[in-house]
C-alpha cells in the first residue's frame, strides 16, 4: 500500500478570529478549539494509492485513522492512470476497479522520488514545489526489480530536506528498503507498526507522531508567510 504525497496551496495557514453566534458564549474550550480547526487552512495531501488498488480503497483505509489526525489534513485522492493488468491482492477485501502506476510502482515509491526529481528539474516542473511527503511502505524508485528511469537517476543523490513521515511495518516485505530510504531524507519522522504491507491503523504513539509532524508543517508554512 502507499500513501503520499505533496502539499497545500501556497498560502499561509490562517487562524481567524471567531465571533460566537447567539447562544455560543458558553462554549467549552474543546468546542472552541474544534470551531477554530474547522476554519483554519489545512495542509493539502495528494494521496497516491498502492499497487492494483484505487483512490476509493485508500480513502476507506485512511478513514480508520484517528479523528484528530484526519481533521488536521485536507486529503485528495486520485486513481492511477492504468487499469490493473493482473489480479489484485485485495480482491477479497475491496471491490474493483483497481489501478496501477508506472512500471507497477506504488504511490509511495513514486512520491519518495518526486522531491528529488522536482529539485533536479526532471519532473513536476509546472506545479508548486512539494513541501512534504508522507510515505507508507516507501522505497527507492526501481528497487531490485526495475531499472531506475533516467529522470530519477539523481533523485536521492543529496539529502532531501523537506519534512517527511515514513510509516514502516515490522512484517512488511519492504521494511528493509523502507529503512534504507530514511537515509535519503533529513530528520525524518518515523512510525513503526507491527503489521505487514498495509495501511495501518494508528495507535496512540503513531497518532502523537503524526500530529507532531503536521505541527512542523504548519510552523514552516507560517514562517514562509
Amino acid at each position: 500500500m502507499a500513501f503520499s504525497h505533496k502539499l497545500s496551496p501556497l498560502q499561509s495557514i490562517h487562524y481567524p478570529t471567531i465571533t460566537p453566534r447567539k447562544g455560543q458564549n458558553n462554549l467549552t474550550q474543546t468546542q472552541k478549539i474544534d470551531m477554530e480547526i474547522q476554519f483554519q487552512w489545512k495542509p493539502r495531501v495528494l494521496c497516491l494509492h498502492g499497487f492494483r488498488t484505487s483512490a476509493e480503497i485508500l480513502r476507506k483505509q485512511i478513514q480508520r485513522w484517528p479523528e484528530p489526525v484526519l481533521r488536521k489534513l485536507e486529503l485528495v485522492f486520485i486513481d492511477a492512470p492504468f487499469p490493473a493488468r493482473g489480479r489484485s491482492g485485495i480482491e477479497s477485501l475491496f471491490d474493483p476497479p483497481y489501478y496501477e502506476w508506472y512500471q507497477s510502482n506504488e504511490g509511495a515509491i513514486l512520491s519518495a522520488a518526486f522531491p528529488g526529481m522536482q529539485s533536479e528539474g526532471t519532473a513536476l516542473t509546472r506545479v508548486p514545489m512539494i513541501k512534504f511527503v508522507i510515505l507508507i511502505s516507501g522505497a527507492m524508485f526501481g528497487g531490485i526489480k526495475f531499472r531506475v528511469p533516467k529522470q530519477a537517476a539523481n533523485a536521492y543523490s543529496s539529502p532531501i530536506k523537506l519534512p517527511s513521515l515514513h510509516i514502516i511495518g515490522e512484517r512488511d516485505f519492504l521494511k528493509e528498503p523502507g529503512i534504507a530510504l530514511l537515509e535519503s531524507f533529513q530528520d525524518p519522522f518515523v512510525i513503526y507498526h507491527p503489521n505487514g504491507h498495509v495501511v495501518p491503523r494508528l495507535d496512540d504513539k503513531g497518532e502523537e507522531t503524526m500530529l507532531r509532524f503536521v505541527e512542523k508543517i504548519e510552523k514552516l508554512q507560517l514562517q514562509e508567510g
